[in-house]
C-alpha cells in the first residue's frame, strides 16, 4: 500500500511539475522581442524611399531595422527609468522555405542589429511566413523575460510551408500553457494589409505600408505602443 500511495504522489507531482516550469519562465520583467525579416526576391522590387525616389525594398527595410535598433536603444538607455531594462532580442529570416536565426535571441546590441541591416544586400526565395512566425514565436515563449513579442516586416504572402493564421493558434496556446502573454504584429509592406485579415481576426496587430514613410511610421507605432510601452489599442 505504501508503495502504491508513494507511486500516486510520484505521479500527482510529476503531473504538476510542467506548469511550475513553464511559470517559472514568465516571472522576470522585461520584453522579448523576435523580428521576422522578408528576404526573399521580390524585396528586390522598389518602392518609393522618404525622398520620393524609387529605391528596393530591402535597402528600405534595412534603414527601418536601423532605426528599430535606435529606438529600442533609446527606450533601454532612458535614465527615467527606476532601473536598467532588460530587452532581448533575435532576428530571423528566411532560409530554404524555412527560417534561421540570423541573430540568436540574447540580450539586445544595438551595433548587430544595424550591422546585420547594413550587410545584407541578397533577397532571394521564397516566403514561408508561417515556419518563420512559428520559430520566431517559439524563441520569444523560450525567454524567461515576461513580456513576448514577434514582429514581421513582409513584402508577400506565404508561398511555402503553413500559413501563418494556421501557426498563430498553436502558438497562442503554447503562451496560454505558459501563462504568458504574445504579441504579434505583421507590417505589410507593399502588399495589402487586408490579405492578412485571418490573421487580424486572430488577433495579431495588421498594418499596411506603401514607402518608407509609412513604413518608418508604422514600426514606430508598434515598438512605441505596443512592444515598449504595451498600450492598447483604441477601440473601433
Amino acid at each position: 500500500m505504501r508503495t502504491m500511495r508513494s507511486l500516486a504522489m510520484l505521479g500527482a507531482l510529476a503531473a504538476l511539475a510542467p506548469g511550475a516550469a513553464c511559470r517559472a519562465t514568465t516571472q522576470e520583467d522585461g520584453v522579448a522581442l523576435a523580428i521576422v525579416y522578408d528576404t526573399s526576391g521580390s524585396m528586390k522590387e522598389s518602392v518609393l524611399d522618404s525622398a520620393g525616389k524609387a529605391a528596393p525594398k530591402y535597402v528600405i527595410a534595412n534603414r527601418a531595422l536601423m532605426g528599430i535598433a535606435d529606438r529600442i536603444q533609446a527606450f533601454a538607455t532612458n535614465p527615467a527609468a527606476a532601473s536598467p531594462r532588460k530587452i532581448q532580442t533575435a532576428l530571423f529570416v528566411f532560409s530554404n522555405g524555412g527560417a534561421r536565426a540570423a541573430l540568436p535571441l540574447g540580450p539586445f546590441e544595438a551595433a548587430a542589429l544595424r550591422n546585420w541591416a547594413r550587410s545584407f544586400a541578397n533577397p532571394n526565395g521564397s516566403t514561408p511566413l508561417g515556419n518563420a512566425l512559428q520559430a520566431a514565436g517559439r524563441c520569444v515563449l523560450d525567454s524567461p523575460l515576461a513580456r513576448k513579442h514577434v514582429l514581421v516586416i513582409t513584402d508577400g504572402l506565404n508561398t511555402a510551408g503553413p500559413p501563418p493564421a494556421a501557426v498563430m493558434p498553436k502558438l497562442k496556446q503554447q503562451a496560454e500553457q505558459k501563462q504568458a502573454s504574445l504579441g504579434i504584429y505583421f507590417v505589410a509592406f507593399d502588399v495589402a494589409a487586408q490579405q492578412f485579415e485571418p490573421l487580424k481576426k486572430l488577433g495579431a496587430t495588421v498594418v499596411g505600408a506603401a514607402d518608407e514613410k509609412q513604413l518608418n511610421s508604422q514600426l514606430e507605432f508598434i515598438l512605441q505602443r505596443k512592444v515598449l510601452l504595451e498600450e492598447e489599442e483604441p477601440k473601433k
